[in-house]
């Protein structure tokens, strides 16, 4: 039997204690409001928000399944659904397909407002973009600003897939406008200094990294800088230390050093302007007697790029010594997957 008042008192506890950062007792109201309706979407819905933040995940994806079991047309539910399995799960095409059937039109499924409707588009541009097509990504990101008007988060979207494309000057206009919009938002502040930097406002730039750093410390740390001599000190011993094994294979693959990708390597390669390092050439497992490899054949370290990555000397020395590896690895012929299996992904 379902007891209404008992329901909805329960509710308001529960969003009390869990504003007051009180998780225990969030939860323990949330229960006793399925008590009184066990079929209570909104419950469940507020279980898994609290799951979530504590990262029990697949108790939360269970929670906003069970939300929307009891009320298909409740909206809020199949929203944090998504995002959950964008965000957390990495089930990219799984988000695509709920986030088409949101859109659909469906009867059996939520009516959506503007609002709902231009963050289902969000969240379909963000799986898109994590599958690799940031052209997509960028349509279904415009049509949910087109659908809302302006939004910080969804105008700094289309900034970094700017970025990400290579368009930096567009990318600084977007992301600009996101940062007046919301001048504490972290992931817009960032984006926009790796803009700044490309765009060689080096000065702006460090600014905007020293902002970003200030909003959010742990997502994003002051790069670490070293000297160009320094760095390739470190890559040069990086090298040295390879396996013999292997290092007989590679003595003749040049090793560069470059600040960061070029314009025309993004585009040829279709590369991230964040990319830590590439190899280039013909995989020894490829070699034709006819192939003239030493025309082709180099490894690449982009300093800039794996310098923003790091939160110090050392931290920034391991990850030289990964990248050298795993793009050395190529030049072996080994998969992504087998590069992930030795743990140089």
């Amino acid at each position: 039997m379902k007891n209404n008042d008992r329901y909805w008192d329960c509710l308001d506890q529960a969003m009390e204690a869990s504003h007051g950062g009180r998780t225990d007792e969030a939860l323990a109201w949330l229960d006793e409001a399925l008590r009184a309706h066990p079929d209570g979407a909104e419950a469940h819905n507020g279980r898994g928000e609290i799951l979530w933040d504590e990262d029990r995940i697949d108790e939360a994806l269970h929670e906003f399944e069970r939300a929307i079991g009891a009320d298909p047309k409740f909206i809020t539910a199949h929203l944090n659904r998504a995002e959950l399995l964008v965000e957390d799960l990495c089930e990219f095409k799984q988000a695509v397909s709920l986030c088409n059937e949101l859109l659909s039109g469906v009867e059996e499924l939520p009516r959506l407002d503007r609002g709902a409707e231009a963050e289902v588009y969000y969240l379909k541009a963000k799986a898109v973009f994590y599958l690799d097509d940031l052209q997509g990504a960028l349509f279904l990101v415009r049509r949910a600003l087109k659908t809302t008007g302006e939004v910080a988060i969804y105008r700094s979207f289309d900034g970094q897939i700017q970025f990400e494309l290579g368009r930096f000057a567009e990318a600084k206009r977007s992301l600009d406008t996101a940062v007046a919009m919301d001048p504490e938002a972290g992931h817009a502040v960032y984006h926009l200094a790796l803009v700044l930097e490309r765009l060689d406002a080096t000065e702006e730039a460090d600014k905007a990294f020293a902002c970003a750093n200030a909003l959010d410390p742990e997502r994003y740390p002051m790069p670490t800088r070293i000297d160009e001599a320094s760095f390739r000190q470190v890559a040069a011993q990086a090298f040295d230390n390879l396996p013999r094994s292997i290092r007989e294979y590679v003595e003749d693959v040049p090793l560069l050093i470059e600040e960061w990708p070029s314009e025309d390597l993004m585009s040829g390669e279709n590369v991230s302007p964040q990319i830590l390092g590439i190899y280039l050439g013909i995989p020894r497992t490829e070699l034709q007697v006819t192939d003239q490899p030493e025309d082709l054949t180099r490894v690449i370290l982009f300093k800039r790029n794996l310098e923003k990555i790091c939160r110090d000397r050392g931290d920034l020395i391991e990850q030289i010594q990964i990248t050298l590896r795993h793009e050395i690895g190529h030049h072996l012929g080994l998969s992504e997957e087998d590069l992930e299996r030795l743990g140089l992904a």
